[in-house]
């Protein structure tokens, strides 16, 4: 991981002296970098490569265009896992505003949105609204792209986990299933996000025999 975070910190180095700070490939590998600093557990990295990109964008494309939202969505799920919640959510609520003017209401990246501050909104302990906002995000992906999308996917597990967080763990299990048959049906068994799903089960059934 080490090596790779140095090829990207290379390729950033580059793009740089290429292309200039604020060039879009420039911004791309800024966040590409963020991210594996992320996997890394590097936030306050991550963080500051998040806010330049999201200065940089808001100059050059305005605070209103889905580029800068959706680097602005990186950096509040960033502060959020510092622990700044608060922050998180509101930036996430502007986001969520944001994409609907652009997309409407069923928009992709509206629901991913949605989706990003439900988590943050569980993490705050309001779960009564968190689910509300999986549950409606589900509907509108499910009826949008498919229960076999894997943005619905991604909404189902999280409302299975917030389930078995909240102790309704037979209806969490029995949603995560959903999620794992369906994968398994769309992408087979070897798939990466098959393969997450079920580990994700496979905690489930362990922890429900703890």
């Amino acid at each position: 991981m080490t090596e790779g975070i140095a090829a990207l910190e290379a390729a950033l180095a580059e793009r740089r002296a290429a292309l200039g700070g604020d060039h879009p490939d420039t911004l791309t590998a800024m966040l590409d970098l963020a991210e594996a600093l992320w996997a890394r557990g590097q936030l306050s990295r991550a963080r500051g490569l998040e806010e330049a990109v999201v200065a940089a964008r808001r100059r050059d494309l305005g605070e209103a265009h889905a580029e800068t939202l959706k680097a602005l969505g990186k950096l509040a799920t960033t502060i959020a896992a510092q622990g700044n919640l608060a922050e998180g959510r509101r930036l996430q609520e502007r986001i969520v505003a944001g994409m609907r003017a652009l997309y409407g209401d069923d928009g992709r990246d509206t629901l991913r949105a949605i989706n990003n501050l439900a988590g943050t909104l569980a993490q705050q302990g309001d779960g009564i609204a968190a689910r509300e906002l999986l549950q409606d995000a589900i509907d509108r992906l499910c009826c949008a792209f498919g229960d076999d999308d894997r943005d619905s996917l991604v909404a189902m597990s999280n409302l299975a986990a917030l389930l078995w967080q909240e102790g309704d763990r037979d209806e969490a299990y029995w949603l995560q299933h959903q999620v794992v048959e369906t994968h398994r049906r769309a992408r087979g068994d070897d798939d990466p996000a098959t393969r997450a799903a079920l580990a994700i089960l496979e905690a489930m059934v362990a922890g429900g025999q703890g």
